[in-house]
C-alpha cells in the first residue's frame, strides 16, 4: 500500500475531542478513498461503514427524509445490515458530491453530533451547488509528491537521507534519476504503484504507466461533458489540451502566461475562457500562478491580476504523457532538450502546492521574469528561481535581488547544488518542498 504523508493530517484529525467532519477534497484518482478507505480508517477504527454514492447511487434514499444524524445512522445500519458505534467507528461518505442530500448532512453532524467520526470525500467538490461552509474541516488530497515517490521506492536509506538534506555527490547521484523517473510516472498512486512493481522489465513498466495515463486523461474527457453539459464540455477540452501545449512555449528559459487567443474558436479573451479554466481549477486539474508586477509586498493576492497568470498541470506525468513525451524523452539530458525547463517548473508549481496551497506567486518587471515567491514563516518573501539544467545564469534572480535586495534568493537547478553567492543559495530541484523550512 502506497504511504501518504496527509495520514499525519488525519490522525490529527481524529485526536480532536470535539470535532467537525473532514471533507476531503483532490481530483479524481489522487487515492482519497484508498487513503480513507484501507489506510487510516481500518488501522484507526473499530469499523469503516463505507458508503459510495458514485457506485451505488441509491444510497441517496439514506438521506431522504431526515438529515438529523440519530436518523441517518439508524438508516445506515439497516442498508449494511451492521451496527454503528459513533465513538468507535468511521462514517465514511465516498463521491459526497454525487449526493448533495449527504454534503448538507455534513452541518448536523457538525451541530448536533460532533463527537462522530465522520469523514467525506469527492472529486467535483468545487462544482458543488451548495455547500456547508464553516461546518466542516477541509483537507485537500494531491497526487504523490516527490517525497511519497520515494517513500514507495521503499528505500528507506536513500529516504532518511533526503529528509534530512544530508547531501553529497552519491546522494545526487541516487536522487536525480529518481526525479526524472518522477517527471515521466508523476504521482497519480496507480501509475506510482505500477512503475514499483517488482515483476515487470523498466521498459514494460513505462509501457503500463503510459497506459493508466491515457485511461486517467480519457476519464477526465468524460466528466467534462458529464458534470458540465455537452457545449460547455467542449469548451472546457479545449483548454484543458491548450495547458500543456502552452507549457511547452518558452519565453527566455521560462513558462509564459496563459494566451486566451487561439484556444476556442473566434474567441481571444480572458472573460471568454474564465468559465472553461474556472471549471478546471475547481475541479483540482490545474493551478494557477500570478505573476506580481513590481516590488512584491503581502498579501501578495493584492498584487495580482485576475487576467494575468501561469497555467500549470496538476501531475508532471501527465504532462508528459498529454504532450507524447516517453521515458526515454523525460531521462535524456541534452543542452538543446528546451521542454526540461517547463518540467522542472511544473514539478515546483505541484510541490509547492501540495505543501504551501494555491495558488502560488511569481514575479516580473520589464523581461525579467522570477518564477515563483515564496512567504516565509517571518512573513519575508523570498524569489525561487527554477532552472533546469546544472549550469545556468539567474539573470533575473539577480536583476530581483538589485532591486528589492532580499536576504537570501533561491536557485533550484538540475544539478546537486550547494552553493552560495551572495543571498542567492543553490538548491537542487528536487529539495523545492524544502522552502517549508524557511
Amino acid at each position: 500500500m502506497l504511504p501518504r504523508l496527509a495520514l499525519a493530517e488525519l490522525a490529527k484529525w481524529k485526536r480532536q475531542a470535539a470535532r467537525k467532519p473532514l471533507l476531503i477534497d483532490g481530483a479524481r484518482q489522487v487515492g482519497k478513498s484508498w487513503l480513507v478507505g484501507k489506510l487510516f480508517g481500518p488501522s484507526e477504527f473499530r469499523k469503516v461503514h463505507w458508503l459510495d454514492f458514485r457506485a451505488e447511487p441509491r444510497l441517496e434514499s439514506l438521506f431522504a427524509e431526515s438529515l438529523d444524524p440519530a436518523a441517518i445512522i439508524a438508516n445506515i445500519e439497516v442498508e449494511l445490515s451492521e451496527r454503528v458505534d459513533a465513538a468507535k467507528d468511521l462514517l465514511f461518505f465516498d463521491e459526497v458530491a454525487e449526493c448533495q442530500r449527504a454534503v448538507d448532512s455534513l452541518k448536523y453532524f457538525a451541530e448536533r453530533l460532533p463527537s462522530a467520526f465522520v469523514c467525506a470525500s469527492g472529486s467535483n467538490i468545487g462544482l458543488l451547488g451548495s455547500f456547508p461552509v464553516g461546518k466542516v474541516q477541509e483537507l485537500e488530497l494531491f497526487p504523490l509528491c516527490f517525497e511519497e515517490f520515494l517513500m514507495a521506492a521503499g528505500r528507506a536509506p536513500l529516504l532518511e537521507t533526503f529528509q534530512a538534506r544530508r547531501r553529497n555527490a552519491a546522494t545526487h547521484a541516487a536522487l536525480w534519476p529518481l526525479l526524472l523517473d518522477y517527471y515521466f510516472v508523476g504521482g497519480m498512486p496507480e501509475a506510482v504503484a505500477t512503475w514499483f512493481a517488482p515483476e515487470p522489465s523498466p521498459l514494460e513498466r513505462a509501457e503500463r504507466v503510459a497506459a493508466i495515463h491515457r485511461n486517467l486523461v480519457a476519464g477526465y474527457r468524460r466528466d467534462f461533458g458529464k458534470y458540465a453539459g455537452r457545449r460547455n464540455a467542449q469548451h472546457i477540452e479545449r483548454v484543458f489540451d491548450s495547458v500543456p501545449v502552452q507549457l511547452a512555449v518558452n519565453r527566455d528559459g521560462s513558462v509564459a502566461r496563459y494566451r486566451f487567443k487561439g484556444v476556442l474558436p473566434h474567441q481571444q479573451r480572458y472573460r471568454d475562457l474564465a468559465g472553461p479554466i474556472d471549471w478546471l481549477q475547481a475541479a483540482r486539474l490545474v493551478w494557477k500562478c500570478f505573476p506580481v508586477e513590481g516590488k512584491p509586498e503581502a498579501p501578495l493576492s493584492a498584487g495580482a491580476k485576475a487576467n494575468r497568470f501561469r497555467l500549470y498541470f496538476f501531475d508532471v506525468g501527465l504532462l508528459g504523457h498529454m504532450l507524447g513525451m516517453s521515458y526515454a524523452d523525460q531521462r535524456v539530458r541534452r543542452a538543446s532538450y528546451a521542454s526540461k525547463g517547463y518540467v522542472a517548473e511544473n514539478f515546483v508549481q505541484t510541490e509547492l502546492c501540495a505543501r504551501f496551497g494555491h495558488p502560488t506567486y511569481g514575479w516580473f518587471a520589464g523581461r525579467a521574469e522570477v518564477e515563483f515567491l515564496h512567504r516565509c514563516r517571518s512573513g519575508e518573501l523570498v524569489p525561487v528561481e527554477v532552472k533546469s539544467g546544472s549550469r545556468t545564469q539567474a539573470r533575473s534572480l539577480r536583476s530581483y535581488i538589485e532591486r528589492y535586495a532580499p536576504n537570501r534568493a533561491i536557485k533550484l537547478i538540475g544539478g546537486a547544488g550547494g552553493g552560495h553567492s551572495g543571498p542567492i543559495e543553490t538548491w537542487p530541484l528536487y529539495d523545492a518542498q524544502f522552502l517549508a523550512e524557511l
